[in-house]
């Protein structure tokens, strides 16, 4: 019931299908819920609206640069589907009344590479939530997360709200649209629950069935055909006939254990994806013979542990001046303001094929004074983070490093090389911010680079960073129809995934933001259209 889903049943339902989607978790929405929200939607009509020049050569030319040739999950076909049909869902979601807005400002992760440009990222504005009526309850939560009117275009204001007129004045005007909303009897939905909430809204004009607590335990075969699905409701195995085709869009196995153990170096256990994130669909697509790819990778990126075991994908922590992120040794390993998948595979090059050992972000008094840290503002530093483990505060960075079983003098070393940097803005080592992405989470009041300042006001910090992930990117491998395909290569008639189910077309990076939705949805799209117009050939 993520969004690749809930688009696919709406879909369908408006082209004459009857349509149900089913959820194993009691609450719906899935990781899709817990998101930002954001979708990379290259060539869509809001660009065009506002003169972007965009196209899908140079679209095409800036995934081929970023993605490289990682087999049949990205093939050449498949992205140009996706670059053909983003556009499209787009287009259809502002024909439904949904507020699609673009992320403004936001850039393409890597902005510096042919093709690569600033626009291409979309979302949701906030959602009433009191419209889905009974639906309200049950939408999935992600723990912590206040009824906040909050965009993804939004998050640069978060660390900057105490250093720049923009960021405070923008996070007044969304924390006092959130409380007028609540004192007007409305709730404020926003980022990943505004998308779902605005497609559950669709779902139910469209006359969408939703079953919850209703895991789907097999799928019906016949004469090598998918035929419909076995699903458990109320504990009582429920045979369901799907005329038209299955779309499988249950996300990945980012919180199973034994599947990551056997697939990946990272367990469950620093995931940000929802708890019904357990492989059920690409463990029951092994059973009808569908080949795998990239099993061995997720959306990684680091993460904070904050107290009660709570994963939180660092974003903007990282990027902030007057930070770097270390090893043991106290070396730097990567550009801190690099996209989070790059700097969580650089967290996995550090001890490659096992489990990637913790690293520390290092930071000073004048970064706790200036920026937000997770959730906690600045100047204050919760006795729990202290008493967790999260943080450790000393006077001296010898001291500091002794805490964190870090070498004190490679420590010393990498500060004293890295505060040369700052004053001079060039980091001579990993290029920290030298692009557009880097500079999004800069802070602007400081020159000459926005990413970097100097550490060394006591007392000093370090906050305990893990490779974490948004959710597992392999699974069923699919062609540009978003069919599912046999280990032999061949279609598997009547079966269809996108989303995390499925072996992710961007291969093993993230082109921009929205990288994970965006084709989730796409796919979904080009699936039905194929499953609906395959079922009418049969039928002439």
């Amino acid at each position: 019931s993520g969004g690749g889903g809930m688009l696919s049943a709406i879909l369908a339902a408006q082209k004459g299908q009857r349509a149900l989607v089913v959820e194993r978790e009691p609450r719906w929405g899935g990781t899709s819920a817990y998101s930002g929200g954001g979708m990379w939607m290259p060539i869509n009509p809001l660009m065009i609206g506002d003169g972007l020049q965009d196209s899908p050569e140079k679209v095409l030319e800036y995934m081929n640069h970023v993605i490289g040739d990682v087999g049949p999950a990205s093939s050449p076909a498949r992205r140009r589907a996706y670059v053909e049909h983003a556009k499209d869902v787009v287009a259809w979601m502002l024909q439904q009344g949904m507020p699609v807005l673009r992320a403004d400002k936001y850039p393409d992760y890597y902005p510096d590479k042919p093709g690569g440009m600033i626009g291409r990222s979309v979302e949701l504005d906030a959602c009433d939530g009191k419209q889905l009526g009974p639906w309200l309850p049950t939408i999935a939560t992600m723990p912590g997360m206040p009824p906040l009117a909050l965009r993804t275009a939004h998050a640069r204001y978060f660390p900057l709200v105490l250093r720049t007129w923009e960021a405070f004045f923008g996070m007044a005007k969304v924390v006092l649209r959130s409380v007028a909303w609540l004192l007007t009897g409305r709730r404020p939905l926003g980022l990943g629950q505004a998308l779902l909430g605005h497609l559950m809204i669709v779902a139910q004009r469209a006359g969408v069935e939703v079953w919850l607590e209703s895991p789907m335990v097999s799928l019906v075969e016949e004469d090598g055909a998918i035929v419909g699905a076995v699903v458990e409701r109320a504990g009582v195995p429920v045979r369901i006939r799907a005329r038209t085709g299955v779309m499988i869009t249950a996300g990945g196995f980012a919180k199973n254990a034994a599947f990551r153990k056997q697939h990946q170096p990272v367990g469950d256990e620093y995931t940000s994806a929802a708890p019904g994130d357990q492989g059920d669909a690409i463990r029951i697509g092994e059973t009808v013979d569908a080949a795998m790819a990239l099993m061995d990778d997720a959306w990684w990126g680091p993460t904070f542990m904050f107290p009660g075991n709570q994963p939180m994908f660092a974003v903007h922590e990282r990027s902030m001046p007057g930070c770097i992120l270390v090893d043991r040794h106290g070396k730097r390993f990567a550009n801190e303001s690099a996209s989070y998948v790059d700097v969580g595979h650089a967290m996995l090059d550090l001890n490659p094929g096992g489990p990637p050992p913790d690293t520390w972000l290092i930071l000073d008094a004048r970064h706790r004074h200036q920026y937000m840290l997770g959730m906690m503002p600045p100047y204050f530093t919760p006795a729990s983070a202290y008493n967790s483990g999260l943080i450790k505060k000393a006077a001296t960075l010898d001291a500091l490093a002794a805490a964190c079983g870090i070498d004190a003098e490679g420590l010393r070393r990498t500060v004293q090389r890295f505060n040369g940097f700052a004053r001079s803005g060039v980091d001579e080592d990993f290029g920290r911010g030298n692009t557009a992405y880097d500079r999004y989470y800069g802070d602007p009041t400081i020159s000459p680079n926005p990413n970097l300042a100097p550490i060394e006001n006591a007392p000093f910090y370090a906050v305990r960073m893990v490779c974490g992930d948004l959710g597992t990117k392999g699974g069923l491998l699919t062609d540009e129809h978003a069919r599912v395909l046999r280990t032999d290569g061949s279609p598997i008639p009547g079966l269809y995934a996108s989303g995390n189910s499925t072996a992710s077309v961007m291969g093993h990076t993230y082109p921009g933001a929205g990288a994970t939705l965006g084709p989730a949805l796409t796919f979904a799209w080009i699936g039905v259209h194929h499953a609906i117009r395959t079922r009418s050939e049969r039928s002439a």
